[in-house]
């Protein structure tokens, strides 16, 4: 209770010193950079400073000059396509019934409303990902953002400004559809920009999200995907695995893990069987002493 009444409060504030507009494009687009890059620049970090190697998912790294090359071209892309797209954006979301007055929606009605999102947007992304991988649109357009065969959290949105337009259209889908509160708005934007730098963060940890969540991707599902051949790689999906699994796109991923599967055991095998029998001589020794 005490938590819903300071969002509350926190909300009247900003509804009464800002318009609407001000709050739906500037605040989106100020709320967007600051979880996209506070997020993002972590595991840029530790590949520049090599922290966490252990959990690195690619034993290959990114130059410093390289990495840079991506964050001077998305704070460009940001100001020249996401900003005025967001604020362009105003009008439709507020027909399809965008709202922000008070009382904030119940926290049943922003869960459910951000899972219909996160379902919505991962099948449409699925489709629109696959045909970025036919010859052409990959050609042209999707290829800028396999630039970065090797990716870390700031890659998520490394892409080609046509790119950006096709497949935003699945994050804004679900919003456009149900008209949402715009607090449900920014919680979903959060969420989602959360879920993409970790899928590409390039590190998998023993508390990353896919050792937890049933049918969630995560960075280990999508790091494939940026490390094969384009006409090979599969897992389209962006946030869950069952799309992949029912069309049978994530099968070569499947392959691969049992492969590696199968060599971990064979090298822990190899390693027990080394330790019985240095311990066998051990005891030999002992015994010859006799």
């Amino acid at each position: 209770m005490m938590a819903a009444a300071g969002l509350e409060s926190a909300w009247e504030y900003l509804i009464t010193h800002f318009s609407e507009f001000q709050l739906a494009s500037i605040g989106t687009f100020l709320l967007h950079e600051s979880v996209f890059f506070l997020s993002g620049l972590p595991s840029l970090l530790f590949e520049r400073l090599g922290l966490f190697s252990k959990y690195k998912i690619q034993k290959k790294s990114n130059t410093p000059d390289y990495q840079n090359r991506c964050v001077v071209r998305l704070v460009l892309y940001h100001v020249c396509v996401n900003l005025p797209l967001t604020i362009l954006s105003y009008r439709t979301f507020k027909f399809m019934g965008l709202r922000s007055t008070l009382p904030l929606p119940h926290w049943t009605v922003v869960v459910s409303q951000v899972l219909f999102f996160f379902v919505l947007e991962d099948f449409i992304f699925y489709w629109g990902h696959r045909a970025l991988h036919t010859k052409w649109l990959y050609q042209h357009v999707h290829s800028v953002h396999h630039e970065y065969a090797t990716p870390f959290g700031l890659t998520s949105e490394y892409a080609h400004p046509a790119e950006i337009l096709f497949l935003g259209f699945a994050t804004v889908a679900g919003p456009a559809l149900t008209g949402p509160h715009l607090f449900t708005l920014w919680v979903w934007m959060v969420l989602r920009v959360l879920e993409t730098v970790e899928a590409h963060s390039g590190y998998h940890f023993p508390w990353s999200p896919s050792n937890f969540l049933p049918l969630y991707g995560g960075a280990e599902f999508h790091d494939y995907h940026h490390r094969v051949l384009y006409t090979k790689s599969g897992n389209y999906s962006s946030t869950f695995i069952y799309m992949d699994w029912l069309f049978g796109t994530d099968k070569d991923y499947r392959k691969t893990k049992a492969l590696e599967e199968k060599e971990r055991t064979k090298h822990l095998f190899s390693m027990m069987m080394k330790m019985v029998c240095m311990l066998a001589g051990l005891l030999l020794d002992d015994d010859d002493q006799y």
